[in-house]
């Protein structure tokens, strides 16, 4: 089956620029590299991956682009641009030189709803359909409603929900966040990542069944044709290695008919993100 990891990271590792990987994340103190991933990917049959951008520096951005042009299983690139930058559209036309630059991210979660609504946050965004950017999505369950109400001014722009919007797997907390992904979902132009869910449970202990209800309804809501697998690697090592997040995945999509476990596992990806361009 075709298989494609659509949400993964690389870094150098340094205590500066990865402020936000504190001591409990102890295990994520190093670097992570192409090297790394590449035979964890062939172990699991996974043809092709997409990075996707950790620090908010175009800086990030290039490396990601020069570790994709030294390894050809990186299909795809999600980096970042200052999207208030008075210039821009200058960025974004320079990034357009790469194909591998398939579209960009801003940690929203750590952002106020001010942020969202801010003119000159909004006019950089209108403009990545221009240049047929996509645009990632990264929210906590708090933000859905924000969030609701800034993919409503972009309805032609394509859009992708990381990791569900993080549910408190943990605390079983599902219905307020159900709601938001009910709305959400029904702007078509919104996919959903089914990645980082590991590390939104207990991290030394869960079971793969606490994961089933938040899967049923992104399912419900955004159907075969709009979800996508991530690893969310290595992030996703503090609570799980990336074999047991995909057998979870694989198992839990095993009664699936063949086309519909290849668009969730690769075609949707591809889709998405223009891979094959």
């Amino acid at each position: 089956m075709l298989k494609i990891d659509s949400h993964q990271h690389f870094w150098k590792y340094s205590a500066a620029n990865h402020i936000w990987i504190d001591d409990k994340m102890a295990i994520l103190k190093r670097d992570f590299f192409p090297k790394d991933l590449e035979p964890i990917l062939l172990k699991n049959n996974v043809s092709a991956c997409v990075a996707v951008q950790v620090d908010q520096t175009e800086e990030e951005t290039l490396f990601l682009l020069n570790l994709a042009k030294q390894h050809t299983f990186i299909k795809g690139i999600v980096g970042w641009v200052d999207f208030k930058n008075a210039k821009i559209e200058e960025r974004l036309s320079y990034f357009k030189q790469f194909q591998l630059v398939k579209g960009f991210r801003h940690i929203l979660q750590a952002e106020s709803d001010e942020f969202l609504l801010n003119p000159d946050f909004l006019k950089g965004i209108s403009l990545l359909e221009k240049y047929d950017f996509t645009y990632d999505i990264l929210i906590y369950p708090h933000q859905l409603n924000s969030i609701l109400s800034f993919v409503k001014q972009f309805p032609n722009q394509r859009f992708v929900l990381n990791h569900l919007a993080k549910p408190n797997i943990k605390n079983k907390e599902i219905n307020s966040w159900k709601s938001g992904i009910e709305k959400l979902a029904k702007h078509e132009n919104i996919y959903c990542k089914i990645s980082g869910l590991a590390t939104e449970a207990n991290w030394d202990s869960f079971s793969a069944d606490e994961f089933s209800p938040y899967l049923t309804i992104v399912l419900e809501q955004f159907g075969a044709d709009r979800i996508m697998f991530g690893s969310d690697w290595p992030v996703c090592l503090l609570a799980s290695s990336y074999d047991n997040w995909i057998h979870i995945l694989l198992e839990y999509f095993k009664t699936f008919s063949k086309t519909e476990q290849e668009n969730i596992f690769g075609r949707n990806s591809i889709h998405f993100y223009n891979l094959e361009k």
